[in-house]
């Protein structure tokens, strides 16, 4: 059966997603619209508005436009949001990149995606440096001084208007990881994000006198469109955060009113357990909005109880812009994803049949609706892999359908781990761990970690008469990758169990 939502169909505009972004600029004019958590600097609607268009004039004039990429890799802070969608408005699309990448992995992001220009902070220079070489990456600018040019160099004569786009072009180009490989260009188009921006308004509602404490990363798709885009295009305060640090956390809710804590997991059980909770007043918070990963019934409850308020749960992809399942206000149901978006169907069906199951029955969950990204980048298989020809995205997840209409997840079909939100690829890691001269072979699996959700565990068979300690092995993959792709445990064992096809027996693994 097709599961529908339960909310009224919505229209979905025909306007590329800045001028969306920007509606409300000019009537909230002098109204706060982005504050650097950390300092309190801040741009008013009228001045970020300003900065957009004068970055898109700059830009315009150096010849990139539609089809052209930039590259940031940048915390989240005001100037994030400028570099943006500035590129939006001059036609061109955006990479967004993570900035506790290795150089190795930037630069297969820039290469694949193509971009030409990279903005990013001082502190990350380094690595932008060396990731550039051999791509097609012609200058670099900081959104801090640095020796290399400032971001302000590249503004010019504001662009009064959006540069024409198509609604189906592609204007966010965010990274999702794989079960194999490398990551993939995840692509967006102006369609994709205002759709979802519009579906998620009757769910994630913002108010226009509401503060949205932004710490989850701008590059992320959750970050980018549930805390910056959302926020923004419904006139509220945007106060970033660069990284996470729970006592600034809880500081900035204190001192902003924060009705609502958009968060994921692992915040949830520092609210729920962390001592320095009690040492602030959190009584305007009306809600805990939890992402990005599972999140466990018990947990939630714990950090309702403490908190006074609900802790609800969400469900998303990159490849959905991201968000297909949310819980409205009053609807909590316990370790429910919530109930699915306006616009958007579901089907649980059999991964082994390919039938669709009854409710209560767990199968994977197939999701449609306008937000359902066109493809990943250059990768035509993983595009026909992933989106069926009736426009379903197989997700991969594993849930089910109740009588009461919300959706519980329970598994994952695909080999993905998840480490505080974000994605880890088992194969990635593997195809590494077999780069180490001492290893012979190698299987990387995800076990259960109440503050991490899971943690990359890798078992390690040496090559005959080679010798290898468990921190070297560590450091040898620390050194090529992210620090949340990092091994955090590791046990040798005789062989590796596989199928007579040679697929790793994950099961097996514990």
């Amino acid at each position: 059966m097709i599961h529908k939502s339960r909310f009224p169909e919505v229209t979905i505009p025909d306007t590329p997603l800045t001028p969306y972004v920007l509606r409300h600029a000019e009537r909230l004019a002098d109204k706060p619209a982005l504050v650097d958590g950390a300092s309190g600097r801040t741009l008013t609607y009228a001045e970020f508005a300003h900065a957009v268009k004068a970055l898109a004039g700059g830009l315009k004039a150096r010849g990139f436009g539609k089809g052209d990429v930039l590259a940031i890799m940048a915390p989240n802070i005001p100037e994030y949001a400028v570099a943006f969608h500035g590129t939006a408005w001059a036609g061109g699309t955006v990479t967004t990149i993570n900035p506790t990448y290795t150089a190795h992995e930037v630069q297969h992001q820039l290469n694949d995606s193509g971009a030409t220009l990279l903005v990013t902070i001082s502190m990350f220079l380094p690595i932008a440096k060396e990731a550039v070489e051999g791509t097609k990456v012609t200058q670099i600018f900081t959104i801090d001084p640095s020796d290399v040019d400032p971001l302000t160099a590249l503004m010019g004569e504001p662009l009064q208007e959006q540069a024409p786009v198509s609604a189906h072009d592609v204007v966010a180009l965010p990274y999702s990881s794989g079960t194999t490989g490398l990551s993939k260009g995840v692509m967006l188009t102006h369609h994709n994000l205002v759709a979802n921006l519009v579906q998620s308004t009757s769910v994630l509602a913002v108010d226009e006198d509401e503060t949205v404490l932004s710490f989850l990363p701008f590059f992320h798709i959750y970050g980018m469109q549930v805390l910056m885009n959302n926020a923004l295009a419904q006139g509220g305060k945007v106060v970033t955060m660069a990284r996470f640090d729970l006592e600034q956390f809880l500081q900035l809710s204190q001192d902003h009113k924060i009705k609502r804590a958009f968060v994921a997991p692992p915040i949830v059980l520092a609210l729920a357990k962390h001592p320095m909770v009690a040492d602030y007043d959190l009584s305007s918070l009306e809600c805990v909005f939890s992402g990005a990963a599972p999140l466990g019934a018990e947990l939630a409850e714990e950090a309702s109880g403490r908190l006074g308020c609900e802790v609800v749960q969400g469900y998303g992809m990159t490849e959905l812009s991201p968000v297909s399942h949310s819980t409205p206000t009053g609807m909590f149901k316990p370790g429910s994803i919530g109930v699915l978006i306006p616009s958007t169907e579901c089907r649980i069906v059999d991964p082994e049949t390919g039938k669709d199951l009854g409710l209560g029955e767990d199968g994977e969950m197939w999701i449609r609706g306008p937000q359902v990204m066109p493809g990943y980048l250059n990768n035509e298989q993983a595009t026909k892999d992933t989106i069926d020809e009736d426009g379903w995205l197989h997700t991969g997840d594993i849930g089910h359908a109740d009588e009461d209409g919300h959706f519980h997840i329970v598994d994952r079909l695909k080999e993905l781990i998840k480490f505080k939100g974000f994605q880890v690829p088992p194969a990635e890691l593997e195809a590494l761990l077999v780069t180490h001269p001492a290893v012979a072979d190698a299987a990387v699996i995800g076990v259960p970690d109440d503050e991490a959700g899971e943690l990359p565990k890798a078992f390690v068979t040496l090559k005959q008469g080679q010798e290898a300690s468990e921190d070297e092995i560590k450091k040898f993959v620390a050194e090529k990758v992210a620090t949340y792709k990092q091994i955090r445990l590791l046990e040798f064992v005789e062989e590796i169990p596989k199928s007579a096809s040679g697929k790793i027996l994950r099961r097996l693994l514990k």
